[in-house]
């Protein structure tokens, strides 16, 4: 597999899809936060002091994941035309299963638009409840399924 993320001596530069057709694309991303039960339950009784956890991290993912190419820089500034963020708690091992869905009609995919709403999400609940548990991990992001573009679809667990 050749990467093009580099020119021919080898400095990295933004891949040129000046040529490329646009197409429909879709990413789908995952990740969780664990916390301490009391902390999982304060956020669903809407007991955090800062405000509703889940409505503010939605909105922080949206703006972080339109903001993507200011974050990394090989990134292209992208159109996005559909985002959805998606909570679910889980109270048996006290984690927030989080995921990011993006769409667009484009050249480029946007798996990391995805990836950078479900991280931007895990620190925004992060940041909001830090003051009752600064114990909370974040883990597990990655992408879980992709589809559009020259490589086609991909779901995590498939070949």
């Amino acid at each position: 597999m050749e990467l093009t993320h580099f020119d021919e001596e080898g400095r990295s530069r933004m891949v040129d899809v000046t040529e490329k057709e646009a197409t429909f694309r879709v990413a789908v991303a995952g990740g969780k936060i664990y916390m301490k039960r009391e902390t999982l339950s304060r956020i669903l009784n809407k007991n955090i002091e800062k405000g509703d956890v889940f409505g503010v991290a939605r909105v922080a993912a949206i703006m972080g994941l339109k903001n993507t190419h200011h974050l990394i820089p090989m990134c292209h500034p992208l159109n996005i035309t559909g985002a959805d963020v998606y909570f679910e708690p889980n109270l048996d091992e006290s984690y927030i299963d989080i995921k990011v869905s993006v769409k667009l009609s484009g050249k480029t995919g946007v798996e990391m638009e995805a990836l950078t709403g479900v991280s931007i999400a895990a620190l925004t609940i992060y940041d909001m409840c830090k003051a009752v548990d600064k114990e909370m991990t974040i883990s597990d992001i990655m992408l879980l399924s992709k589809s559009g573009g020259k490589s086609g679809e991909f779901i995590r667990g498939q070949k």
